[in-house]
């Protein structure tokens, strides 16, 4: 019997380092299992955080988009409005037409009006960048386009005689080259 004892002592021995085992392995696996818990819950945590960042974002792209759309839109709405004291002028010029006076003095007052109102309207487009072709520069057929060319003593070959239609540049670009006449 002492070999049955020994044995059943064994099993027992053994049964018991199992179940030890056992519980360290569980304990281990509790661990582990808590941990990647712990880690998916920090997953999810971070991609609410970039969802609702990605969201953020693109809110602000399609503002930032409108906002440009409407600030083209508007972009003229300045020079616009600078332009109204212009249309003012040149709408009493219209209703001069029905004042009491001499033709001779109504014509000298309606010139005299046309020219107050172009320098307003030329100084609104200098405001906003628009400035007149030089004539007195040397002709440059970037901006200058020569309709004809005549013998003239008093000027150089290829330098301007006259203009027959004035050229416009907004900043640094030519809006109308000046229709010019230059010397043979």
């Amino acid at each position: 019997m002492s070999t049955q004892n020994e044995n059943i002592d064994n099993s027992e021995n053994e049964n018991e380092e199992i179940e030890a085992q056992d519980t360290e392995s569980t304990e281990e696996v509790t661990e582990e299992l808590s941990e990647v818990d712990t880690l998916k819950a920090a997953l999810a945590a971070s991609e609410d955080r970039y969802h609702r960042v990605h969201a953020d974002f693109e809110n602000i792209k399609k503002r930032l988009e409108k906002e440009k759309y409407q600030a083209l839109e508007y972009s003229n709405e300045k020079f616009a409005k600078d332009l109204i004291p212009v249309i003012d002028a040149l709408e009493g010029a219209i209703k001069a037409k029905d004042a009491e006076a001499e033709p001779q003095a109504l014509l000298e007052k309606v010139s005299e009006g046309v020219e107050l109102t172009m320098k307003q309207f030329l100084s609104t487009l200098e405001k906003h960048g628009v400035t007149p072709v030089s004539e007195d520069e040397a002709f440059d057929p970037n901006i200058h386009h020569a309709v004809q060319q005549i013998d003239s003593p008093d000027h150089e070959s290829g330098q301007i005689v006259s203009t027959f239609q004035k050229g416009y540049k907004y900043k640094e670009r030519t809006l109308r080259d000046a229709m010019v006449v230059i010397a043979n």
